[in-house]
């Protein structure tokens, strides 16, 4: 059945404009090339491939786990029971736990694909779906009082095999992620919408190839575009289709069937035709998205809710106070208390070294604007020459960045030995005094000169709404190779939509950068 829609535009001007379903009960495809037809199913075999592995590596660290807390309780460290580490109660128990917890992760679909794209959420969903497993095995104890096993092998079955399950995530997580970078994995996405809205998302999308999509057309369904026409970001030409173009077409981008099909403006089709959209897709493999129109806004602040059979999207506003709640304060200061503790032995040889290689004080102390526009002092170790301030005029012709921040690669004030400090982040270690003294943060914006802010506008004040923090989501999104918009549209996003957990994961992802010094000089 072919199933388009024929573009005709119906109505009369300041009505929202429809589009006819067409529908050829003699045809069951599209009209388009056999080889196009088998494109999509290049991106489906990968999907269910990586849903095979996932499946078989689930398997195998199960199976770790429960025989290894099954050896280590009643072999390696028995204790006194009746029934000996080989008797079939015990071994049963072990394989129904095992079959259970496989078919908890299969239930909670933890396996699939998407899920895997969440990031961290992947590692809610088997999280939930283990607890569930032992929640339900600890029901069943009880109300049927089965001694099925000790407590000290439920402790160390479901420890490591959470922690197993997690690692194996995270590895296939890597293996995709290194696999888009080589244009594996890669969904192919038509926008349905505005041109503007499609050069946007298009960008986000080449920036960070995680996402795993790419976008290979657009269709306007409601006007004429004209001839040949298209936009272009990177190496990539996206076609842009208009009313004289109908489904089938637009699917057909290039000779690549599309896997995915965003709508980034509704008007364009009216209630009638996102409806018949659907309807259109249905049963082709195709993935349909709706956009809100809404970026920079993180999951915690986005609820889907239903009224009169319509879904709407409802953002809460951003809590700043959460930022600066007591439990915030006391993780601060005790994470700063333990790198300081951990890392004065480094921290002391560098200050000897600051100190014979070079003249000058060993602290580099700068004015810096902190939450609320309060200055204070930041401490550095000093990574160059001394005065390097006064000849700072000097090389702002050489300024890398288009904004006010000053960012220059092989900065000729930088010493030997600040340059070693800088590539691993350790002439940053005394900012953690700051952060014991409440100046700072340990994750937030990066705290800027009094020069930067006087330039700064409504928007880009809105940094200074919580305090500034030695590292943050702009430092491991790449360090001193971003631009200055870039920096700012970071900057603000963390701002907008703080919380804890993603705090920490700017941290872990923050040693990984320091360790690998990227964009660090």
């Amino acid at each position: 059945m072919v199933t388009r829609f024929s573009g005709e535009v119906r109505g009369t001007v300041g009505l929202v404009p429809e589009l006819r379903l067409v529908m050829d009960i003699e045809d069951d495809r599209f009209t388009a090339p056999e080889e196009a037809k088998s494109a999509p199913s290049i991106l489906r075999r990968n999907q269910r491939r990586l849903t095979n592995w996932l499946r078989v590596s689930d398997g195998l660290v199960l199976a770790l786990a429960i025989g290894g807390a099954h050896m280590l309780r009643y072999v390696f460290l028995p204790m006194p029971t009746k029934l000996g580490p080989e008797h079939p109660y015990l071994i049963a128990v072990s394989v129904l736990l095992w079959i259970g917890w496989m078919a908890a992760l299969a239930m909670s679909r933890t396996r699939d694909p998407k899920v895997l794209d969440a990031g961290a959420r992947q590692y809610q969903v088997v999280a939930r779906a283990s607890f569930h497993v032992f929640g339900w095995l600890a029901i069943i104890t009880l109300v049927l009082r089965l001694p099925i096993m000790s407590r000290g092998y439920l402790l160390i079955a479901g420890t490591s095999g959470l922690l197993f399950l997690f690692a194996s995530r995270r590895a296939w997580r890597a293996y995709v992620m290194h696999r888009r970078l080589h244009g594996a994995f890669m969904s192919d996405v038509l926008i349905i919408g505005g041109v503007r809205s499609a050069e946007m998302m298009a960008e986000r999308f080449a920036a960070d190839p995680s996402y795993g999509m790419r976008v290979t057309g657009v269709w306007v369904p409601d006007r004429i575009v004209s001839r040949g026409e298209r936009f272009r970001y990177g190496d990539i030409d996206v076609p842009v289709l208009g009313a004289e173009s109908d489904l089938g077409e637009a699917l057909l981008v290039n000779s690549v069937l599309v896997n995915t099909v965003v709508v980034t403006d509704t008007e364009h089709l009216g209630h009638d035709g996102m409806r018949e959209l659907a309807w259109a897709l249905e049963g082709r493999d195709v993935d349909l998205l709706v956009a809100p129109n809404v970026i920079d806004v993180a999951g915690p602040r986005v609820h889907l809710e239903a009224h009169g059979n319509m879904p709407l999207i409802y953002l809460s506003g951003p809590r700043y106070s959460r930022a600066r709640g007591l439990s915030r304060a006391i993780f601060d200061r005790g994470f700063a208390f333990l790198v300081l503790l951990a890392s004065s032995p480094i921290l002391l040889l560098a200050m000897l070294a600051v100190r014979l290689t070079s003249r000058g004080p060993v602290f580099y102390r700068s004015e810096r604007i902190g939450e609320h526009g309060v200055p204070f002092q930041m401490y550095k170790l000093r990574t160059m020459v001394r005065d390097a301030d006064q000849v700072r005029e000097e090389l702002v012709k050489h300024h890398m960045t288009d904004g006010p921040l000053f960012k220059m690669q092989n900065d000729p004030r930088v010493t030997t030995v600040g340059r070693f400090l800088r590539r691993y982040s350790i002439d940053e270690l005394p900012q953690f005094i700051n952060v014991l003294k409440g100046d700072m943060s340990v994750v937030g914006p990066r705290p800027p000169l009094r020069a930067e802010v006087e330039t700064y506008s409504d928007t880009i004040r809105r940094r200074l709404l919580i305090k500034q923090g030695i590292t943050g989501l702009w430092q491991v999104s790449g360090r001193s190779d971003l631009s200055w918009e870039d920096s700012v549209r970071l900057d603000l996003d963390y701002v907008e939509n703080w919380s804890m957990l993603r705090d920490l994961q700017i941290i872990f992802r923050t040693l990984r950068a320091v360790l690998a010094s990227r964009g660090a000089y």
